[in-house]
């Protein structure tokens, strides 16, 4: 899993509260055996008309929001289904940071085990980012989970709060087997001792 540290780039806003892990991943895309090749489906049926072509109003597909590596929603993102899938579309298509008012818990713990950083603001803290972002495009953000910031260039600061396992497990890239490789060692030298 790739580390996150201190991330700056294109922030993309998507004014919808309630947005749900079908919308994020729809379920006919779900048929793959491997966790890459997902981010071309995120949002399918909101990014794309019915015969396959772009929707060039939906919000990932606005000029000003190319190559956005984080996304600003409403509250409850990542509802519905507990599909892992969907934090892998969100991570392949390059997205690494969700910043929301409150996500769906499944989600949110999916996220930290796929190297995407749900971030929670206030309200008031995402209407700003919102109003910012429509004043100022194509709109940038920092999100440096070293200090638990997030920050832009026209006097916006938030700050926020990650359980210090997961915030550990981040910022040194490690999902579930690499914590379990930090005790290889210890492992290797069990299975010696136990099975010769």
């Amino acid at each position: 899993m790739q580390p996150f540290t201190k991330l700056t780039g294109v922030a993309a806003t998507m004014d919808r509260a309630n947005v749900d892990t079908d919308q994020i991943i729809p379920k006919q895309f779900l048929k793959r055996i491997e966790r890459s090749g997902f981010g071309q489906f995120l949002f399918y049926d909101w990014r794309s008309h019915a015969d396959g072509t772009l929707n060039p109003a939906f919000e990932l597909n606005l000029h000003q929001n190319q190559g956005a590596k984080i996304l600003v929603a409403r509250r409850n993102f990542g509802s519905g289904s507990s599909r892992e899938h969907a934090v892998w579309a969100i991570e392949d298509f390059g997205i690494r940071c969700v910043i929301a008012p409150s996500f769906a818990d499944i989600f949110y713990n999916n996220c930290f085990k796929n190297g995407v950083l749900p971030v929670v603001l206030s309200e008031d803290q995402v209407e700003t980012l919102f109003q910012h972002h429509a004043l100022h495009a194509p709109y940038s953000l920092t999100v440096d989970l070293e200090s638990c910031t997030v920050e832009d260039a026209f006097g916006f600061r938030g700050t926020f709060e990650v359980e210090p396992f997961r915030r550990h497990c981040l910022l040194h890239g490690l999902d579930d087997i690499g914590l379990t490789l930090e005790h290889e060692d210890k492992i290797t030298a069990y299975e010696k001792s136990h099975f010769g």
